[in-house]
Order: structure tokens, then C-alpha cells, then sequence
């Protein structure tokens, strides 16, 4: 359980090459109207009081928030509320799509004036990997050449474009866009598809989720679940949370409001007996010096190891109290 520099943190023993792959807080959170930016900021500084480390991100959004002709006063503003957040808060910004006539005042206001500060951009409507390069072009020539690039996923072309997409240098996180995905259909697709239940039945819409996840997961970066417009409606909010991180192979959702963020979180978190169990193996395996062990008379690997490994990263990421055993694994590195 030594932290000493000489041993070998389990993240760089069990991931290897994947140790630097992209992990996000399970929650993003997305606001455009001031009043609701304001407290959705707000909110995030008191959670991450609460929680000990900042356990969703705040997506400022441009492409729904901003007025129709408004659009460069809210450029203006998701930039001051950006620069303004807390110290350690994860804030990113949503532009308009790269065809649209603002994207490039966009990305110079907000990009080219609180670039540093962003965790994120976020991209709608991208089609194709020719969309990702023109973003990412325009960032590197605002000088926000390290700013990772969020895309929605939102037609049937950009789901046959997903892997491709993914496999881009700057794409840290593929979203998926299921309003505007089911009504680029053209009604072949009915409105219950865009429902908290029908969105895990239709086929089509269960296809691209699939799709999404796996071209994420091929290439390191981190699928994003859709939103759930019944808000109000918290049993069916934790329900679709539950489905998309266990049965769908996501590890990120969005939230619309704020009654979304704790059930998200409780959803993509591991239980108390999944950490318990993966502490017990993790701990057993470092005595071991990672080679198998049997432990309650199942034989454990580097393969399991790796599994239960990532179930305490995502129990940390999302605030979950760790075991005394396991603690000294996410202390922070001193100095």
C-alpha cells in the first residue's frame, strides 16, 4: 500500500498505455438562460464543498441560450461566466455547429479570451471528421491549441462517421443527441423513441447509442447518455441513468436540471459492496505484486484487476467514501 515514487501506482501497472485515457466527471450539467448559468455554477462550488472534489462539470451553453440575434452578447457573457467560476471547478462552453454563421465569433470570444479556464468545448452537430478538424483549426488559431473538443452526435450520417470521429487526437468525449438524432428522421421514428422509456426500445435509437458507446470506448474517449426531458420525473431520470451505465456501456450522462445531478451521479457511482469487493481483490493483488490470487475461491488476474481497479476510480470521481486500504491510492501526490 506504499505511495513511496518506487512502487508502481495500480493505475500505471493495470492500464499501461490506457492510464493516460480520458476520464470525466459522470455528470455534465447544461445551462444557457443567465439566471440558471448563475446557479448552476453556484451549485457546482457547493457540491464540490460537499463532496470533497468537483463531481460534474457545467456546460455553458450558446447553441440553445443564446437569443437569435443575441448571439455575440452571449458569447460575451458565457465568457465573464467562465472566467469568473471557482478555483477547481470544471466549466465548458457549447458553441453553435461549425456551418453556423456564429461559430467563428464563438470560438474567438469564448475560446480566444477564457480558453485557459475551459475544461471543454463543446461542438454540436458534427457530421463528419471534416467538422472536427475545422474546429479544431479554429481553437489552435484563437491559441487554445490544448483545448479538448466535446461533439454531439446527432443524425444517422454522423453515427456511421462515430468511430472515425472518435479517433481524432483533440475529441475527448462523444455526446449523444437523441432529439435532434430521432427527428432527422423524418417521423419514421415516433415521438415516444425521444422518451425516458421508449429511447432504450426503438431499434434505431438503440443502434446509434451502441454505436457511440463502442466507437468511444475503441479509441480512449468517454461516451456521453443523452438527456431525459422529463425532468420532473425523478424515478424515470435514475431508471435511464441506471440503463445507459450498465447496460450501454456509458460513463458520462447530461443533466438539463439540476433535480438530475444527484441521481446521475448515484447511478454511474458503484455501491457500497462493489467497492468493498473491488478494495479486497485491488489490495490482495498489490500484496501479490499483481500476480493472480484466489480470493473466496475465485481465481483473479491482471484481466479482473483492471476491471476492479476502475470501479474505485469511479467511486473517487464520484465522491464515494473509499475504504482506509484504499485511500492512500488517491491521495494527492505530494510534492
Amino acid at each position: 500500500m506504499s505511495t513511496d515514487n518506487a512502487v508502481p501506482h495500480p493505475r500505471e501497472v493495470l492500464l499501461g498505455a490506457q492510464a493516460g485515457a480520458v476520464a470525466l466527471p459522470v455528470c455534465d450539467h447544461y445551462s444557457g438562460v443567465e439566471a440558471r448559468m448563475r446557479k448552476s455554477l453556484a451549485l457546482q462550488a457547493e457540491m464540490a464543498q460537499e463532496f470533497g472534489a468537483c463531481v460534474f462539470d457545467v456546460t455553458l451553453d450558446c447553441e440553445d441560450g443564446a437569443p437569435v440575434g443575441g448571439e455575440a452578447e452571449h458569447a460575451a457573457l458565457v465568457t465573464e461566466l467562465a472566467l469568473s467560476a471557482a478555483p477547481g471547478m470544471r466549466v465548458g462552453a457549447r458553441v453553435h455547429p461549425v456551418d453556423h454563421a456564429a461559430f467563428p465569433a464563438d470560438v474567438m470570444t469564448i475560446a480566444g479570451r477564457a480558453g485557459h479556464r475551459l475544461s471543454h468545448l463543446m461542438v454540436p452537430k458534427v457530421e463528419s471528421i471534416d467538422d472536427v478538424r475545422e474546429a479544431a483549426l479554429a481553437l489552435d488559431a484563437v491559441g487554445a491549441e490544448t483545448l479538448p473538443l466535446h461533439v454531439l452526435i446527432e443524425s444517422p450520417l454522423a453515427v456511421h462517421h462515430a468511430f472515425e470521429i472518435a479517433a481524432h487526437p483533440r475529441v475527448q468525449s462523444l455526446s449523444f443527441g437523441l432529439m435532434d438524432f430521432v427527428s432527422s428522421h423524418g417521423g419514421a421514428i415516433p415521438a415516444d423513441g425521444m422518451a425516458a422509456a421508449g429511447q432504450f426500445t426503438h431499434p434505431l435509437v438503440v443502434r446509434a447509442k451502441l454505436e457511440i458507446a463502442s466507437a468511444a470506448h475503441a479509441h480512449g474517449k468517454v461516451p456521453s447518455h443523452c438527456v431525459v426531458t422529463e425532468f420532473k420525473d425523478i424515478d424515470a431520470m435514475r431508471a435511464s441513468a441506471r440503463r445507459a451505465a450498465t447496460e450501454f456501456g456509458y460513463t458520462r450522462m447530461w443533466s438539463i436540471h439540476p433535480n438530475q445531478i444527484r441521481p446521475i451521479l448515484e447511478a454511474f457511482s458503484p455501491d457500497e459492496r462493489q467497492i468493498q469487493i473491488a478494495t479486497k481483490i485491488i489490495a490482495a493483488a498489490a500484496l501479490a505484486a499483481w500476480a493472480p490470487v484466489s480470493i473466496d475461491g475465485t481465481l483473479h488476474d491482471r484481466a479482473s484487476y483492471r476491471h476492479f481497479w476502475q470501479v474505485l476510480e469511479r467511486a473517487h470521481a464520484t465522491g464515494r467514501s473509499l475504504p482506509s486500504e484504499a485511500q492512500p491510492w488517491f491521495a494527492p501526490a505530494s510534492s
